[in-house]
């Protein structure tokens, strides 16, 4: 049978536009035109960084392609033989909202109103929380198993993206990862136990998965992938870590070896999982890792997570230094020193310039000393110490998710917001 001449005709049009064929641009700053080095580079499913010039070679039939840097925001643009792509710069200052402020219209709206009022450019969202609950519809057939969809807070989870978009917000996927009571106890084969066998529980009572288990990270790793289909800009892992309570059982011994493998092991995955999709990747990790030169007995090791993630948000809450830092007993009595000083030793120890770097800070009332509120001084020391050390911004908690709208809207004026062109967009 003869095919007419106009299907013949469309037949070489399309394989004309997907023939791979040899493409060499260079990655350049929106603003100085300088060249980006180190920029992912995703041209239909092949994956290469720019070289220090800037530049890269793909050999692809796609039509389009995706670029990210860190402190720049990630493009999508039509492919070209020769291309020279513009990213534009990205500072993030944001904050948090929780599984259930999400879901809130009124918490939500005062959210925004926050961000506009103080200049803040990103929101870090619960898309599974603390409580193991997923919050947005998946096909995944262990959520649904372990329950984990019984409450949904973002019933359109698209919707909200473009909806965030649109307001210039970057939105960030916080998962939490192996503290999950829901799939632990629909299989105990996965949990954490106690040496007589029975499910580990916290101080909170919630079980915790087994952070060596295979199963567990790909349970994790398809939500984020999930997450990442959606829209999000970027996926944050927390209680990416080990449970720190003696005598627990785990698939294998638990020695620090292979708790470092295990954590950046993890990453590593979610990394390749998540890079088709052009996100962001980034973990939690507690304040106190870097100051320690082992894995604080959790996994997490500064200098290992630091080759996995774009970006490590270290939690520099002054009421998490219990037992202060060198020359500071009492966190609350100089909360800068604490931001800084731990930024520094990070830098040190990783190499980094800052950029590695986007610190939690403390939005919330002090736990462990004295339960002073943390006002506009408090606020103000932490969020200099972290502009002064060069950091690709800062992320501020609270677990009520109220926020000092017009501290924080005076703080932009004095600290990061000088003029519109200094501006973070989206």
């Amino acid at each position: 049978m003869r095919l007419p001449i106009t299907v013949i005709l469309s037949c070489l049009v399309a394989f004309s536009q997907t023939a791979p064929r040899l493409i060499h641009g260079i990655a350049i700053d929106a603003a100085t035109h300088a060249p980006i080095a180190d920029a992912w580079v995703n041209a239909g499913g092949e994956i290469v960084k720019t070289s220090t010039n800037g530049e890269f070679q793909v050999k692809t039939g796609a039509t389009s392609i995706d670029l990210r840097a860190r402190v720049y925001n990630r493009v999508t643009v039509p492919a070209a033989d020769e291309m020279r792509v513009p990213l534009p710069s990205l500072r993030i200052r944001g904050l948090y909202m929780s599984f259930w402020a999400v879901s809130s219209q009124t918490m939500r709206a005062g959210i925004f109103e926050t961000a506009a009022k103080a200049h803040l450019n990103a929101v870090v969202i619960d898309v599974k929380g603390d409580m193991g609950l997923v919050g947005f519809r998946t096909s995944i057939p262990l959520v649904a198993k372990a329950g984990a969809n019984r409450v949904i807070t973002i019933p359109d989870a698209p919707s909200l993206i473009v909806g965030l978009h649109q307001r210039g917000l970057y939105a960030i996927a916080r998962i939490v990862t192996f503290k999950d009571s829901p799939l632990a106890s629909a299989r105990p084969d996965l949990a954490v136990k106690m040496a007589d066998g029975s499910l580990f529980a916290d101080n909170e009572h919630l079980h915790w998965t087994d952070p060596f288990s295979q199963a567990v990270w790909d349970y994790n790793i398809q939500i984020a992938v999930a997450a990442a289909k959606a829209g999000f800009d970027e996926v944050e892992f927390d209680y990416v870590r080990f449970p720190d309570h003696p005598g627990l059982q785990f698939s294998k011994e638990s020695n620090e070896a292979n708790r470092r493998q295990a954590i950046s092991g993890f990453l590593t995955q979610a990394q390749k999982a998540l890079n088709p999709y052009n996100v962001f990747l980034s973990a939690d990790i507690f304040g106190y890792v870097a100051w320690n030169l082992n894995d604080t007995g959790i996994g997490q090791y500064l200098e290992e997570v630091a080759k996995v993630v774009d970006y490590i948000s270290l939690m520099l809450y002054p009421s998490g230094f219990r037992y202060g830092i060198p020359g500071l007993r009492n966190p609350l009595d100089d909360p800068y020193r604490i931001v800084h000083t731990s930024l520094e030793k990070a830098k040190q120890r990783t190499g980094s310039s800052g950029v590695l770097l986007r610190p939690w800070l403390q939005a919330f009332a002090d736990y462990a000393f004295d339960h002073r509120q943390f006002g506009k001084p408090q606020l103000s020391q932490q969020i200099k110490a972290a502009e002064d050390a060069g950091t690709d911004g800062w992320l501020l908690w609270n677990p009520r998710n109220t926020y000092p709208t017009q501290t924080l809207a005076e703080l932009a004026s004095e600290l990061w917001w000088k003029e519109p062109s200094q501006a973070a967009r989206h």
